[in-house]
């Protein structure tokens, strides 16, 4: 079967229960993090930085999404996630393309992103585009509590 022709579109309000159901289905969902209240919060800032992966001749199903954003000092992307029928498909690959031109069309000098200790497959999926690991320590102190009482 040959894969669909895919295109990119951002975030419509209809996608979200689609959206949470791929993030499940992809293992992003963790208690303490809403994933509704996630998208919520995305919407308010910068939304045209969430994007969604649809056929080309069907712009409602889903395939993937993910979250990009720009403080001005850095560019992030969270929540990225795609089929698991379309895995090694090369479309996380086109979804980190568009980010990375979209960001550096803002002006972005850099982009990080953060994947779970133990996440090896992801961590070299990334390395293949040429992230690396920054020696750095990620922190985080919850200020909105969302579910379960943990920090990330």
């Amino acid at each position: 079967m040959d894969a669909p022709e895919i295109v990119f579109r951002r975030f419509e309000p209809g996608d979200t229960e689609a959206i949470v159901a791929l993030w499940t289905e992809c293992d992003l969902i963790r208690p303490w993090n809403d994933p509704r209240r996630d998208i919520a919060r995305k919407l308010t800032v910068q939304p045209e930085l969430f994007l969604v992966a649809t056929p080309a001749d069907d712009r409602a199903t889903i395939l993937g999404a993910g979250m990009a954003g720009f403080d001005g000092h850095r560019g992030w992307v969270n929540y990225l996630a795609v089929s698991p029928s379309l895995q090694r498909s090369g479309l996380g690959r086109r979804f980190m393309a568009e980010f990375e031109r979209l960001l550096t069309a803002m002006g972005c000098p850099k982009l990080n992103l953060q994947v779970r200790a133990g996440n090896e497959q992801v961590i070299a999926f990334y390395e293949t585009l040429g992230y690396a690991d920054d020696r750095t320590v990620s922190l985080g102190k919850r200020l909105i509590a969302d579910g379960a009482d943990r920090h990330d």
